[in-house]
């Protein structure tokens, strides 16, 4: 019997919100500890090595729950895995905020890069499975929007505790705003993971997996209200048919993504997974006050040139999802790939035209003490490249001093066409958020099959996961040993690779269901 339709745009558009506070909390969970990190090193005397785990530590954990939340949703169901993942964020929010030691803020953090890991692949996967193909773009996109929303929202609460413990009121004394600012960055977090968890239980567990699990009455219950009437014969017929043929074959595990039939979309899925990091956008995300500060701005110009590659961010993430449903996934990509290898090619070229010259006057406003010797030897010579003027400040300055003052003393030596520097850098982010941020999420909800989208998913989840971490652990070291033109060259160089696969195997799937999909893709 047909169910009674309900259809509103309205509803689905609120559950996909909901889902995608799961995004907001992995941007946000992700970017604050760049607030956290000048803090926490004297007060627990971190060396180098472990305040960079400090940072990393997320990541790693964030690859393992790619790898089992997919199949874990298949098991026990999207909504649920969401569920704890909302619960693991909160945890790890109040552990962050109470560590008594280094260790146990790092497992704090950890146990958060399990929540960020289940979020970033379930949330779009599960509106992927709700959303009416004609939306369903820009409703996947809504996960990515809220992931910049996140990093955004988490550098200005660290900016406003930071205003509040400088601040006289009164209150500053009451909640030892200034003692405990770092405690208070990461605890704040608590406040929308317990309105993620909480809001979860007005959302509907998703059709699709429904069907998986032979529940076909609950699932044509959701889909009388998730689905347009037009569309609601049709779906059910499709979904009446893949239990059926689901029935009829053996369980699923990793060994089904190697079969002929999936060829062209593990070529496309594991292309834009690696494709999506490889480019460098979290070389740029987490290392942009470096960058503009080797392009000699100065600390409080580097800090807003940061505030403005996330409005860029957010601004171009909000175009492609005005767009995805209208020109296509396809055509964002190349666009927005086309523009990557275009921008890197050009901070390549800006960098590869620099020279270093420390002047007098320049030398003079630094706050670095630099003996005489030293001094007259760095005045008297021009050097071509970077790599070159680390290597003098190492010879000059000893490698501990080179070390601390090297930053300041490469923004006050670099001849560089700041302007292009900004240009390219904005740009870069602003063809990343029209294309391979929020695509690349959309593509991997639409991809692969119903009955194989967790593990799919899981799967290419963990391959950009990795890629991600090792861009963000050797961005530093690729600065130092091959310097700033090989590296973005070298961005530039896999965004043109990606771009040719794109061109050659990757089909448009706007507006067809996933059924429909599966059809062309899975032959």
């Amino acid at each position: 019997m047909t169910p009674q339709t309900s259809f509103s745009l309205f509803y689905v558009a609120f559950i996909s919100l909901i889902a995608a506070l799961g995004g907001f909390l992995m941007g946000f969970d992700a970017s604050v500890i760049s607030g956290v990190v000048k803090f926490i090193e004297p007060e627990f005397n971190l060396s180098k090595l472990q305040l960079g785990w400090a940072v990393a530590s997320l990541t790693l954990t964030a690859t393992l729950s790619m790898m089992i939340s997919g199949p874990l949703s298949d098991k026990y169901g999207r909504k649920r895995v969401l569920k704890i993942a909302a619960f693991l964020f909160l945890l790890s929010a109040i552990l962050s905020a109470v560590a008594p030691s280094f260790l146990i803020l790092v497992l704090a953090r950890m146990l958060g890069g399990f929540g960020v890991g289940a979020a970033l692949i379930i949330a779009p996967m599960y509106i992927a499975e709700i959303a009416p193909a004609k939306y369903r773009g820009r409703l996947v996109s809504l996960n990515q929007l809220n992931i910049v929303i996140g990093i955004s929202a988490a550098f200005f609460t660290n900016y406003l505790i930071l205003q509040l413990g400088a601040s006289t009121l009164a209150e500053q004394d009451s909640w030892n705003i200034q003692q405990w600012n770092w405690r208070w960055m990461l605890g704040i977090e608590a406040i929308p993971a317990l309105l993620y968890l909480l809001s979860l239980n007005f959302v509907p567990e998703s059709p699709r997996w429904l069907v998986l699990k032979g529940k076909l009455d609950a699932a044509k219950k959701v889909l009388s209200k998730t689905v347009p009437d037009s569309e609601l014969q049709l779906t059910l017929k499709n979904l009446d048919a893949d239990l059926k043929k689901n029935d009829s074959k053996p369980k699923r595990s990793l060994l089904v993504l190697l079969k002929p039939n999936m060829r062209l979309v593990m070529i496309v899925g594991i292309s834009i997974a690696i494709l999506q990091q490889i480019t460098g956008i979290n070389a740029v995300f987490f290392y942009a006050p470096m960058i503009f500060e080797q392009s000699g701005f100065g600390t409080d110009a580097s800090f807003m040139q940061a505030v403005l590659v996330g409005l860029i961010n957010l601004l171009f993430t909000i175009f492609a999802i005005i767009l995805i449903d209208k020109v296509g996934r396809k055509a964002l990509l190349v666009f927005g790939v086309s523009g990557i290898a275009i921008c890197m090619g050009m901070m390549a070229f800006q960098f590869g035209q620099a020279t270093y010259q420390l002047e007098p006057d320049s030398l003079a406003k630094l706050s670095v003490e630099i003996n005489h010797n030293s001094q007259a030897a760095l005045l008297e010579t021009t050097y071509q490249d970077d790599l070159e003027f680390k290597a003098a400040l190492v010879t000059h300055l000893g490698s501990q001093d080179a070390l601390r003052f090297e930053s300041e003393l490469i923004a006050a030596a670099i001849q560089v066409d700041q302007k292009w520097v900004l240009a390219s850098l904005l740009g870069f982010v602003a063809c990343f958020a029209i294309s391979l941020g929020p695509v690349m999420w959309v593509l991997f909800s639409e991809l692969f099959p119903n009955q194989i989208r967790g593990i799919a998913i899981s799967f290419v989840g963990l391959i950009n996961s990795a890629v991600s971490f090792l861009v963000q652990l050797v961005f530093p070291w690729e600065l130092a040993t091959l310097g700033a033109t090989f590296t973005f060259a070298f961005y530039g160089l896999f965004a043109l690779i990606g771009l040719a696969i794109i061109i050659v195997y990757l089909p448009e799937t706007k507006g067809k269901s996933l059924e429909e999909l599966e059809e062309m893709l899975v032959r």
